[in-house]
């Protein structure tokens, strides 16, 4: 593919000067807003992550280890986004990313006419792909959700991108090492994440297995009426296919590889590479329910019951998850159920440092630092 990734500049006289100017907001995370990033030179958008500083005091091994991350995986798969710059102002962090404008999964499902299981199936084979390459370069994501799946274009036919690197981590495996610290996004956690006491690579595995539920009905496998709850079925791999007349028109092999995704012991689980030779994915012939109504025997159309459930969730995601979330992480990694001092601040003022971000023009700032000269070059997502 050709290279269309930003040139790095130093930081010097002729470019100490903001080379992009502020475009609309795109969105919004924990710690972080998203916008577009217009280069002045070359006329090209991106999709520009903007974190205030004063957010990652004592934290700034995130930015580090999400750098690190995408050093060695940016440009070297179509379904991983690729970081093209990296800088920082007085005020905030910038990360600039190859621009994704089709939208959320969930969403593009939803506006479509009709959606089938070999649908689902086609974009877990993709999804996993992507998984398989990051585990190869030794990192584990740590973070697969809906909410980081994005196409990268409206097209129909447009590539689906896996973002959002921030909790991602090298692993070296010549010394074996795991990671230990409660992550991720709650509803997505492997088992062993909740343990603390070890994890690495199989718990994107497991978040496979939850969002390949999530794609088939609509809903995820361990909603529960409060986090302790959730938690506790999670530790237990505790779910049902139900309610019934959601999955009656699911193959038993879609849920044959939601049920091996979904192995509690990491040690059984399989890895990336062996969930792609299940034979849900790997079949030339897809899997179905056929639909009753339908004289020819073609599959039954999932789409209004997935549609159905995800819109009763929809509410629920927009209002203000991140923070609950963060709120959610900070208890759990506590001694008690109480949040500490300092989690307690720093979710109170989380809204008030966005907006100081989202206050700086970027043409109008200077840039103190510049981290991007050792990245390769993008491939132009």
């Amino acid at each position: 593919m050709q290279n269309t990734a930003v040139a790095p500049c130093q930081i010097d006289s002729d470019c100490a000067r903001m080379q992009y100017r502020t475009g609309r907001m795109l969105g919004s995370g924990t710690y972080a807003i998203v916008r577009e990033a217009i280069h002045i030179h070359t006329g090209k958008t991106y999709a520009c992550k903007i974190i205030n500083k004063k957010l990652m005091e004592g934290r700034e091994y995130l930015v580090r280890n999400e750098i690190a991350v995408l050093k060695l995986i940016s440009s070297g798969h179509p379904n991983v986004v690729t970081l093209h710059d990296y800088f920082e102002t007085p005020r905030n962090l910038y990360l600039c990313f190859g621009l994704c404008t089709g939208g959320e999964l969930f969403d593009r499902i939803c506006s479509k006419g009709s959606y089938y299981e070999a649908d689902a199936a086609a974009l877990v084979r993709t999804i996993l792909t992507a998984v398989k390459y990051i585990h190869s370069a030794g990192i584990v994501h740590r973070d697969l959700k809906p909410e980081n799946l994005l196409f990268r274009t409206e097209d129909d036919d447009a590539d689906i991108m896996i973002a959002d690197f921030g909790l991602s981590r090298v692993i070296e495996e010549e010394k074996l090492s795991l990671l230990t610290g409660v992550c991720g996004t709650p509803g997505y956690m492997a088992p062993e994440i909740f343990h603390n006491t070890g994890h690495g690579k199989p718990v994107d595995v497991w978040a496979m297995g939850v969002i390949t539920y999530f794609l088939l009905a609509g809903y995820t496998p361990f909603d529960r009426d409060s986090p302790e709850a959730e938690n506790e079925a999670i530790l237990a791999g505790d779910y049902k296919f139900e309610p019934a007349e959601y999955w009656a028109n699911v193959s038993s092999t879609a849920r044959e590889f939601v049920q091996v995704c979904l192995t509690v012991d990491p040690a059984q689980r399989p890895t990336a590479a062996e969930a792609l030779e299940h034979r849900w994915l790997a079949s030339a012939t897809p899997h179905f329910v056929p639909d009753p109504f339908n004289p020819s025997g073609g599959p039954t159309d999932l789409l209004p019951h997935v549609k159905r459930a995800f819109n009763a969730k929809l509410t629920w995601k927009k209002a203000g998850f991140g923070i609950r979330a963060l709120n959610r992480m900070a208890a759990l990694a506590s001694s008690g159920d109480r949040l500490s001092k300092e989690a307690a601040e720093l979710s109170a003022n989380v809204q008030k440092f966005k907006e100081e971000s989202a206050q700086e023009v970027m043409e109008d700032v200077s840039i103190t630092h510049q981290h991007i000269n050792n990245l390769h070059a993008g491939t132009g997502q």
